[in-house]
């Protein structure tokens, strides 16, 4: 039942974020929609680069609105000494400062973690980064590409004739999912200690402990894993197979499941308890032959009734939706996830926040226009002195 009393979480906690394109402003977009009041510091006249990246929606950028909803925009001119100053005042009044620039340059504007911390020694600062802090690619640009890169995560991804990127910046929003990770375990110990913390996030850290499987058959297996498109390097049957009018993805994660779907599925229990095919070790040993197998059979099955046997029999299962398919989602639709979100061009749709907490719905704020906060923060802070 949601109570309209109940506050959210962080609702008391100011994050100040010092933040750019993806992986910074993913972090601090979900500290917003948890409560926190979030200012986004901005450059004056440019504003955060990801505003320019497109213009799709009614004329503002995609990755912009997906990021950056419920927070307020300040433009300051941290060149100057006046832009500086302010930034202090506003750290110094806060719980957490968040920031993505280049690596040691907050420290050459006076905003390192020792620093501010020594002036507010509660505070919880984050420093993100590409490669981290030390080490001979510490200066490298690290867009999300060239992370995935390097971190071996295009080397798995793909089809066996072509590495590919994922079609996401995964390495951008995994470094943001433990930024937001640090702040809330911070946050957690400073409740009981009333000590802060200074906590630094790298994009390649976060990738590479992504890539557990691959990297743990490169240290102990000492093979690569191969690129297997949709399928799955270490199971079989994990693919797409076809029907007789499209195609399904098909998942059977363990050896009781292989004998459901050949059984009881695609009606071939000769196959059950083939020594051959038995275990999963040896169908990932005879991979062609299980496929081939598994899709002869389902050739039988328009993509509808395959998809409706296999949810019967607990068979993992699923559509390759194009994206206006998952727009209309009839899985959002039934759970009424869609709602509006204010911007300077009118209102937007965007999907609730992925917690979903059973006493209260989570704000959204709305999107800002570029230094649409900039005179009200900056009297607050007048106010204060």
């Amino acid at each position: 039942m949601i109570d309209d009393s109940a506050g959210p979480p962080l609702a008391g906690i100011t994050v100040v974020a010092l933040e750019q394109a993806v992986a910074a402003p993913l972090a601090t977009r979900h500290l917003a929609d948890l409560g926190a009041r979030v200012i986004k510091i901005e450059r004056v006249g440019e504003g955060d680069f990801a505003r320019s990246y497109d213009d799709a929606v009614h004329g503002l950028a995609t990755h912009f609105v997906w990021l950056n909803r419920g927070k307020e925009s300040v433009e300051l001119d941290l060149k100057s000494p006046a832009g500086r100053d302010a930034l202090r005042r506003l750290i110094g009044r806060s719980d957490v400062f968040l920031q993505n620039l280049a690596p040691g340059a907050a420290d050459r504007l006076g905003f390192g973690a020792d620093d501010l911390r020594t002036d507010n020694p509660g505070l919880i600062v984050v420093d993100m980064s590409g490669y981290g802090d030390a080490g001979p690619y510490r200066d490298r640009k690290a867009y999300d590409m060239l992370v995935q890169a390097e971190a071996g995560l295009i080397s798995v991804t793909g089809s066996a004739d072509d590495a590919v990127k994922t079609g996401i910046p995964t390495s951008d929003i995994a470094a943001g999912m433990y930024a937001l990770t640090a702040v809330l375990s911070a946050l957690v110990r400073r409740g009981v200690t009333g000590v802060g913390a200074s906590v630094a996030v790298s994009m390649f850290d976060a990738t590479v402990e992504w890539m557990g499987h691959p990297l743990y058959m490169r240290l102990y297996g000492d093979r690569q894993t191969p690129r297997s498109g949709v399928g799955h390097a270490a199971i079989v049957p994990y693919d797409r197979y076809p029907t007789s009018d499209g195609e399904l993805l098909i998942g059977v994660q363990n050896d009781r499941g292989w004998r459901v779907l050949i059984s009881d599925v695609l009606g071939r229990p000769e196959f059950a308890e083939d020594a051959r095919y038995a275990t999963n070790i040896e169908r990932v040993r005879r991979r062609s032959e299980v496929d081939e197998l598994v899709a002869t059979e389902t050739k039988r099955f328009t993509t509808a009734e395959l998809d409706q046997v296999l949810a019967a029999a607990g068979i993992p299962a699923a559509e390759i939706r194009e994206l206006d398919r998952v727009v209309a989602h009839p899985q959002l639709a039934e759970r009424d996830r869609w709602r509006e979100v204010g911007t300077e061009v009118g209102p937007i749709r965007a999907l609730l926040p992925p917690m979903t907490f059973a006493d209260i719905e989570l704000p959204m704020g709305d999107v800002p226009a570029l230094g649409q906060h900039t005179e009200a923060v900056l009297a607050e802070l007048d106010e204060s002195r």
